[in-house]
């Protein structure tokens, strides 16, 4: 249960006794041997919750429902458009599958403490992966499925893994994804070899097994007894997920066990307002953070359906794919990436295809991943008419840092804004220098320490790393590398990546508040505003316009449209005087737009591939954008 009483209660209560707070929402978790205290700061400023607790992460999340009572429950379902099948498995059939699968994995070898590489698309086998590990105390590192195999390389050579388990392959619309070749030039790659490998058998593609190294999903599984839970210490690491560095080399975010079952477990009541047996649904991957918090271990650890979703928010087959889940399982929470939003308004910018289904089982949308513009917000709260739950989270956090607690109390909502500061994280907003600014004052943002159960402890192996990346700029505090302000009734607003505030002729200027006033056009589906390099001002803002399906205005038109649209809500200061209209921008395969690479070829800079991109030949599209602008300049 969430903790009771008004937000600003909850908050103060927190701020005033943190220890008791986290021992309190400790309370809703089974452990083997609990806690004695919650907090351990013996090496400050790297601090760790719950150390002296036992605990297993899947016992939690499958066995203990089970025991309750609940295992007829229908824990997972899959929806796949792709392959135009549903399937449902019980708490009971999970348990039961899960343990076998950890069987398998400690009979071949595999024990506490061992790395564990899983390679899957959008299939329960994924999260049984995840939850076979866990059983076993074992570490895992949930690679994006389709990943190229130089980073699936690194990624073995960085946490040296005793086994990797794959599917065969994963399916995009018009085509296979191919997993295991991609897996096979990976190893032959990397320094270290796994001892060997699951293949997950689809049957849209068998692969070829490596004799000696490869075994097959279910015949490893033949014969070998089930696996019980194995308790292992609270900052046991659960799991390593990869997040992109600065440097190109991937930072290893590390997960500890126990503050990972006390936070998720909270928030799942406390944020998102379900409880055991609700259906909720986070539309993401399992490769990123969302899908590890609240595709397999949140909804699970609180006794919730979890929805396993494999197809694409437009195209599979069209716009209403989403609601089509949400009326068929019937959906409480909904969790999805702006992004896709902005998919589906561009495709049915006046949400027709929504009237075809039945919705009133959802409560509520909830947005994060990126910065959620009101033009978007907007149009979800008026065509769902649930309240629209704008939220500000990182990989690192591994849950919200500013949210509306909707199952503690339903704050007025501010166009904007990721609303308030959860338990846990006092929120700072710094100059450079490291002094907190006014309100409504632009600066960086940071979290003072100790940051909450859950997060971040450090990096996999990169403790010099984990302080350089997070901790020295501003001492004494996590820095988010985000920037933005807080209002006065402190309402946080997420502006941009630090990177992202430009300057221009010495005004910083938010290329997040620029592409705020560009989706209020409403011929504008989505946008992206960079600053690119000017011999006078330092830095100039250039515009991105994706327009809407249907618009029949020429894209000058709108384009001079935004430019006075910006100008007169942000004034001349903002110095905006060039959008161009593009068919689409450059994403990762979760959704961000990769702005610091589109600054870097409008002023002729070298730049790497980004891993994670979406399709390599928008870029080539952007630059032919920019050179009919005139970047590089000559």
């Amino acid at each position: 249960m969430a903790a009771t009483g008004t937000y600003a209660q909850v908050y103060a209560g927190w701020k005033r006794d943190p220890e008791g707070f986290w021992m309190q929402a400790a309370k809703a978790i089974d452990w083997a041997v609990p806690p004695s205290r919650a907090l351990n700061a013996g090496h400050a400023p790297l601090y760790e919750w719950f150390t002296d607790a036992r605990v297993n992460t899947c016992w939690n999340a499958v066995d203990r429902h089970v025991e309750a009572g609940r295992g007829d429950q229908v824990a997972i379902i899959h929806d796949s458009p792709m392959t135009q099948t549903v399937r449902k498995i019980t708490y009971g059939e999970l348990r039961d599958r899960v343990a076998l699968l950890a069987g398998a994995l400690r009979a071949k070898g595999v024990k506490k403490g061992d790395r564990v590489i899983i390679y899957m698309p959008m299939v329960p086998e994924a999260l049984e992966a995840m939850l076979a590990c866990a059983r076993l105390g074992a570490i895992h590192s949930v690679v994006f499925g389709g990943f190229a195999a130089n980073e699936l390389a690194v990624r073995i050579d960085d946490c040296r893994p005793r086994a990797i388990i794959a599917a065969s392959c994963g399916l995009e619309p018009g085509r296979v994804v191919h997993y295991k070749p991609l897996i096979d030039a990976a190893i032959n790659q990397a320094g270290h070899k796994p001892d060997f490998c699951v293949i997950f058998q689809r049957e849209q593609e068998v692969a070829q097994l490596t004799a000696g190294r490869d075994v097959d999903w279910h015949s490893f599984q033949f014969g070998v007894a089930p696996a019980d839970c194995v308790p292992v210490e609270g900052n046991h690491p659960a799991y390593i997920l990869y997040t992109s560095g600065t440097t190109g080399a991937p930072k290893g975010v590390v997960r500890h066990t126990a503050g990972h079952l006390v936070a998720l477990n909270w928030t799942m009541s406390a944020i998102y307002r379900c409880e055991p047996g609700d259906v909720f649904w986070a539309a993401s991957d399992v490769g990123w953070v969302v899908g590890h918090s609240y595709i397999c271990y949140g909804p699970l650890i609180a006794g919730c359906t979890t929805i396993v979703f494999e197809g694409k928010p437009v195209g599979t087959p069209d716009a209403g794919t989403f609601w089509r889940v949400i009326q068929d399982h019937g959906v409480k929470s909904f969790f999805t990436a702006p992004t896709a939003l902005r998919a589906i308004k561009r495709e049915d910018p006046d949400g027709r295809l929504l009237e075809d289904y039945d919705l009133s089982g959802l409560t509520a949308l909830y947005l994060a991943g990126e910065r959620a513009d009101p033009a978007t917000v907007d149009w979800a709260g008026r065509h769902l008419k649930v309240p629209v739950v704008d939220h500000w989270w990182q990989t690192e956090t591994g849950f919200a840092i500013a949210a509306n607690p909707l199952g503690i109390e339903v704050l007025p909502f501010k166009s904007g804004s990721p609303s308030v500061a959860m338990p846990g994280f006092d929120v700072q907003v710094l100059d450079e220098g490291g002094h907190p600014v006014p309100p409504g004052t632009l600066g960086a943002i940071a979290v003072k320490l100790p940051l909450p159960p859950g997060t971040l402890p450090t990096l996999w192996q990169a403790e010099d790393r984990f302080r350089k990346s997070y901790l020295d700029h501003f001492p004494g505090h996590y820095e988010t590398g985000d920037a933005g302000y807080v209002d006065a009734d402190g309402y946080l607003y997420i502006m941009a990546r630090t990177d992202d505030v430009i300057n221009v002729a010495g005004h910083r200027l938010s290329t997040g508040a620029m592409e705020e006033v560009l989706a209020s056009h409403p011929d504008v589906a989505e946008c992206a505003v960079i600053g690119v390099a000017d011999d006078l001002k330092g830095q100039m803002p250039l515009g991105f316009l994706c327009l809407n399906k249907g618009c029949t205005r020429p894209a000058a038109d709108v384009a001079k449209d935004c430019v006075k649209l910006v100008r007169d809500k942000i004034g001349p200061v903002a110095a905006f005087k060039t959008a161009c209209v593009v068919d689409r921008l450059p994403k990762t395969r979760s959704g961000k737009i990769l702005r610091g690479t589109m600054v870097k070829i409008a002023d002729g800079q070298s730049y790497k591939m980004p891993a994670t991109i979406d399709d390599p030949a928008i870029l080539t599209e952007i630059a032919a954008a920019l050179r009919g602008l005139g970047y590089p300049p000559a």
